[in-house]
């Protein structure tokens, strides 16, 4: 029998009833998986809530409010959610952003130069604080928490500590008057007017930061080796991850945000309190966790983390516009953790158990 008389040979089949490349994964199955979706859920809520309590939460000026509110977090909020994936935690961010507006305020106003001088000096020494934890972090091996506890109460006496040796208070000069602070309150503290209502720019600043971060996480290398470095840094770095480079960068990440914070701090008051920001990191970590970020790491995203804060920005002022105790606000924090962390895991093991 020849070559040509026998039978056509069919092709092997590619995939069987338990080819992973044939499993169609339902819609509702695909959003379970997602990171963000319990926060959705409770921001979908916390919107309800207030628009049926609070009579003012639903005009334009109200939800103005709550966005710059929201922004003034989430700002912070996306790089820590980056980072909180990459496996670690920055307990000085909140006191790092009144570093960096004390650094860019007295600069300007002593060595009597530009704002812009300022604001450049600023950068590179708020960069040099995010390298001093990511290089102290990767070469000590000691736990990000200690790393960065230590930081936090460092930062928080030099805080203290120069502004009372150079100004003689605990606040710094006003700097309005100086050349380039109008030019630089455009940049960072400056509002738009959209329809009558006024937009702040760090709402502006807020979703760039969530698209750049978003892009980062799902579209570049650099998201991959973020996600392998918080799942398992050891696996990460023997199939070839830059896991020391990572988490640097990461730190990094968290300072320039810190910067943009600081920078819109000062030149929305033009002064400075150098006991500020104490107690801000952890609003920062809460908003990534109930954006859906773990605390072990691996798993999250700046979508949610960026709901998180939407959150606490509704949370905030919806307790002001209903008239309640603003004291209830703190008891809310707690509440949304919990209730946050325990819908995470429940959505993560449904989506575990399914997968």
């Amino acid at each position: 029998m020849s070559a040509a008389d026998a039978p056509a040979r069919q092709p092997a089949p590619t995939g069987g009833p338990g080819d992973e490349r044939l499993v169609h994964r339902s819609l509702a199955r695909r959003l379970m998986s997602r990171p963000e979706l319990g926060s959705v859920v409770g921001a979908i809520a916390v919107f309800l809530f207030f628009s049926l309590i609070a009579e003012p939460f639903l005009r334009p000026a109200s939800l103005s409010t709550v966005l710059y509110a929201s922004s003034t977090i989430g700002i912070m909020a996306v790089p820590v959610a980056l980072l909180m994936i990459g496996g670690e935690f920055d307990l000085s961010a909140g006191v790092m952003v009144v570093s960096s507006a004390l650094v860019s305020s007295m600069f300007s106003y002593q060595m009597t130069a530009n704002t812009w001088v300022g604001v450049g000096v600023s950068l590179l020494v708020t960069l040099a604080i995010g390298v001093f934890n990511g290089v102290l972090l990767t070469r000590t091996k000691l736990p990000s928490f200690v790393i960065t506890l230590g930081t936090f109460f460092m930062l928080t006496g030099l805080n203290l500590g120069f502004t009372k040796l150079i100004s003689g208070t605990v606040s710094t000069k006003s700097i309005a008057d100086m050349e380039g602070f109008d030019s630089a309150r455009a940049l960072f503290a400056s509002h738009l007017t959209i329809g009558g209502v006024d937009i702040q720019i760090t709402i502006v600043w807020w979703l760039a930061l969530v698209a750049v971060a978003t892009w980062v996480l799902l579209r570049t290398r650099a998201g991959n080796w973020i996600f392998a470095v918080g799942g398992n840094a050891d696996a990460a770095r023997a199939v070839g991850v830059p896991v020391t480079r990572t988490k640097i960068g990461l730190y990094m990440g968290v300072a320039f945000c810190a910067w943009i914070s600081g920078q819109h701090l000062l030149f929305s008051f033009d002064a400075i309190q150098s006991g500020d920001g104490v107690g801000n990191e952890f609003l920062y970590i809460i908003a990534a966790a109930v954006g859906g970020c773990l605390m072990t790491g691996g798993f999250g995203s700046a979508i949610g983390a960026a709901v998180g804060a939407l959150i606490f920005g509704m949370a905030s002022k919806g307790i002001v516009y209903a008239q309640w105790n603003p004291d209830w606000y703190k008891f809310f924090l707690g509440v949304m953790l919990l209730l946050a962390t325990l819908l995470n895991a429940w959505v993560r093991k449904r989506a575990e158990d399914k997968s």
